[in-house]
């Protein structure tokens, strides 16, 4: 029981590790001049100069690479970037189109290419090349009149033709009417006369100036027109009345011939109708021409403007004016 007698309060032997024979060893045979290494003194730093590497250059490659839903989710995301470049270049593309035909519009309308209409050879009414006439006016809707504007001005050259058909048929109807009775002889006189007269006339009178209203945007011709289509109104109405020995085949003169003989009575209402025709499409085409006029922005004031100006530079008129002058100090 000697284990049992020791004191375990007493200190025990103090021994130290490094005084261990092998460690003894190992240090003795250490250099003399190794020191203690300090990475941040001069001579160290001098010894590292190098540059340092960052870190982004120094891999390319991710950590971890992404996955198949990941990789689906950045190509939608570019197709849909490709996409919305499109349309967006697109809509740029269309908007230039829209500007270049505004453009081309306001050419049209302020007289940019009726400026060079003198230049064009004429080509209504299209006569063959043999014919000893020539034609007189040049006329195209599609290079001349803007968009807006061309689909009313060719109704309005429809109606001119209907009327002109019209007038030919009522000269047929007059002629019937000449053979069914012998006195009525003035109206298919009349009838040819109407037929020769009014076909140009209403072509130069109020065909034209509409025409020229909508190329040019010319307030002069706008009043013109509807000076003078008020009368062409007028005279469908009285076409269609049909007074006797007026040159029309209006609905009195063809019911009046109902007793008489039915089929020249059938024949003359056919063109009674014609003329209530024209009489109704004339007033519905007169209101649109004069719902386009209204947002032209022509005006009294423009018309008068323009009717100087073209009398001012008018050659007839300077020389006619020069005429006068010299004639009346001369005298």
């Amino acid at each position: 029981m000697s284990e049992f007698d020791s004191n375990p309060f007493v200190d025990p032997l103090d021994i130290n590790p490094f005084q261990d024979a092998s460690i003894t060893q190992a240090t003795s045979g250490a250099p003399k001049n190794v020191g203690e290494f300090n990475p941040f003194s001069a001579t160290e730093m001098g010894t590292h100069s190098g540059t340092t590497i960052p870190i982004s250059a120094a891999t390319s490659q991710p950590a971890i690479l992404p996955t198949s839903v990941e990789q689906s989710a950045q190509q939608a995301n570019v197709a849909a970037g490709q996409a919305n470049l499109l349309k967006q270049q697109e809509e740029l593309e269309r908007k230039a189109a829209e500007l270049e035909r505004k453009e081309q519009e306001l050419q049209n309308r302020t007289g940019g290419r009726a400026l060079n209409t003198g230049d064009k050879e004429n080509n209504w009414p299209p006569l063959p090349k043999f014919f000893p006439v020539r034609p007189c006016f040049y006329q195209d809707f599609e290079g001349e009149i803007p968009e807006e504007y061309r689909r009313i001005c060719k109704r309005m050259y429809y109606l001119w033709m209907f009327h002109s058909a019209t007038l030919f048929l009522n000269v047929l109807a007059c002629l019937a009417y000449f053979t069914a009775d012998s006195q009525y002889g003035v109206d298919f006189g009349l009838s040819i006369l109407w037929f020769i007269l009014f076909t140009p006339v209403s072509f130069v009178c109020w065909y034209r100036p509409v025409y020229k209203a909508f190329r040019s945007d010319s307030s002069f011709s706008f009043f013109f027109f509807f000076f003078v289509f008020f009368f062409q109104v007028a005279v469908y109405v009285i076409q269609t009345v049909g007074i006797p020995k007026w040159g029309n085949s209006g609905w009195i003169a063809s019911i009046s011939m109902i007793g008489t003989n039915l089929a020249v009575a059938v024949v003359m209402m056919v063109v009674a109708g014609f003329f209530t025709v024209n009489a109704v499409l004339a007033v519905i085409l007169l209101k649109m021409v004069h719902s386009k006029y209204r947002r032209t922005g022509a005006s009294f004031t423009k018309a008068q403007q323009e009717f100087s100006t073209g009398v001012l530079t008018n050659r007839t008129v300077q020389t006619a004016a020069a005429s006068a002058a010299q004639g009346a100090f001369g005298n």
